[in-house]
């Protein structure tokens, strides 16, 4: 547990910010997920459809600090390719 007064206000404000990164990392991996699962079932028209989502929440997570720029420009990198292997 926190010690000083400022460690304890630190800790409140942690806890409150932890509410929207939790939030905002599941609506990242919900749109993933969707995306995903479109892409293997095969259903290439809904997959494109559920890019754009994804893509934006992985931007909005990567903006907010939620996940590193890095991991964002990984994740869209492989649901690209994903989506590219359907044509093949």
């Amino acid at each position: 547990m926190p010690i000083t007064r400022s460690a304890q206000k630190a800790h409140r404000g942690s806890l409150r910010k932890r509410v929207f990164n939790r939030r905002r990392k599941d609506a990242m991996r919900a749109g993933l997920k969707l995306a995903r699962s479109l892409i293997a079932a095969g259903k290439r028209e809904e997959g494109v459809a559920a890019v754009p989502a994804a893509y934006s929440a992985i931007d909005k997570a990567a903006k907010r600090g939620v996940i590193k720029k890095n991991t964002a420009a990984r994740k869209k990198a492989r649901l690209m390719a994903a989506l590219r292997r359907i044509d093949k």
